[in-house]
């Protein structure tokens, strides 16, 4: 034995974290693994500390929320996540006939299709990153491959996220190009907006993992644009088109390298917190998840299973933040509703240093608005 481990050398940091994770997780309870889409989420309220927390923990937060009092009314149903995974065997049927004639390529027989299975997530983000950098170097030689359900890590917050796109192609001239197949009909050659926004967002997530893998293999670019595969006109026969997803990329990498770091935000906890959903009492579990600042905004109650919690809180506390984003920059220093309905009746201050005030200014012009039309309600 050495005399390093004879003496108990310090676990390194990650080790560390690893190990404070699984505390506040709960020692008997398996992580939950993060995936793009919530990792899309994530990246677009990056002031959520509890949601950054929680994701990077595992914890699962959906009974989390139920144990709570506040039940999600969030996410896909059976029905609907049934309907995609039929769609998307057919789509990959073949060898992927129907998704590379999409791409255009006649011969799907020509196209590599490496096996990409390990042990772990680790071994098949490492086996997934070997086999891009294989299936570059075979593309000098005027081959297709494409990689189904890559799995590919990406740092967020200093703890390593496992990502799994639908499907990568590497086409011969060593571009990457991410697949993303949904089940929402593309009608006349365009789909929901809203949708294609979503999907856009979470496929920006993979081609940041990609990007990271890209950055050491030679002759390696991962392309800005994905390749979105939907049913045409309510059938089911798979229809493409290219998403441009550049200002998705951009504002999803800007928005994690805000983040802090879930260490840091671990650290100023009190010693013995825990989000053991199975060990803990709802009394106790309320009272972990106040030791943590949220910042709720109103497109949480779409993205995020805790959102009618905060909610609920953020409604107690009278922030307005509730009124939304938008608003809440408008308003400046005035920082709750109270606030604000006092700022407008002139009360709980200085009212001439107050009237200095743009902000204040502002909500008082608007308060005399509406006393003029009710009046002129009134008269008619």
């Amino acid at each position: 034995m050495s005399e390093s481990q004879a003496g108990g050398a310090p676990p390194a940091p990650q080790t560390r974290l690893r190990r404070r994770l699984a505390e506040l997780r709960g020692p008997a309870v398996p992580p939950r693994p993060m995936d793009a889409r919530a990792l899309a989420a994530l990246a677009a309220n990056p002031g959520c500390r509890r949601r950054a927390l929680l994701d990077g923990a595992g914890v699962d937060k959906t009974a989390l929320a139920s144990l709570l009092g506040s039940p999600a009314a969030y996410g896909q149903s059976q029905f609907a996540i049934m309907r995609g995974n039929a769609f998307e065997a057919k789509v990959k049927a073949d060898g992927g006939r129907e998704l590379l004639r999409l791409l255009g390529v006649d011969d799907a027989a020509e196209v590599l299709v490496p096996d990409l299975a390990a042990a772990g997530p680790e071994g098949r983000a490492a086996r997934t990153s070997l086999a891009l950098r294989e299936a570059t170097a075979a593309g000098t030689a005027g081959a297709w491959t494409l990689l189904d359900h890559p799995l590919l890590a990406l740092d967020v917050a200093g703890s390593p996220v496992f990502l799994e796109p639908d499907a990568v192609v590497v086409r011969p001239d060593g571009r990457w190009t991410v697949v993303e197949i949904k089940s929402f009909p593309m009608v006349d050659g365009s789909a929901d907006a809203s949708k294609v926004g979503a999907a856009a967002r979470q496929a920006a997530v993979y081609v940041l993992a990609l990007e990271r893998v890209a950055a050491v293999t030679a002759g390696a670019s991962v392309a800005q644009s994905v390749l979105l595969v939907c049913p045409k006109d309510f059938s089911n026969l798979p229809a493409g088109s290219m998403v441009d997803v550049r200002k998705q990329t951009a504002v999803t990498r800007r928005q994690l390298a805000r983040l802090t770091r879930i260490e840091d935000i671990a650290a100023d906890l009190p010693e013995g917190l825990t989000f053991d959903v199975e060990g803990c009492t709802p009394e106790q579990l309320a009272e972990a998840v106040e030791a943590v600042p949220h910042a709720y905004a109103p497109e949480c109650l779409a993205a995020c299973e805790l959102a009618f919690h905060c909610r609920e809180r953020a409604r107690l506390a009278g922030v307005v933040e509730v009124l939304g984003r938008s608003v809440r920059g408008e308003l400046g220093g005035l920082t709750t509703i109270g606030a604000v309905l006092d700022a407008a009746r002139g009360q709980d201050g200085d009212v001439d240093a107050d009237a200095d005030d743009p902000t204040v200014a502002a909500v008082r012009r608007a308060r005399a608005l509406r006393a003029e039309a009710l009046e002129a309600m009134a008269c008619r």
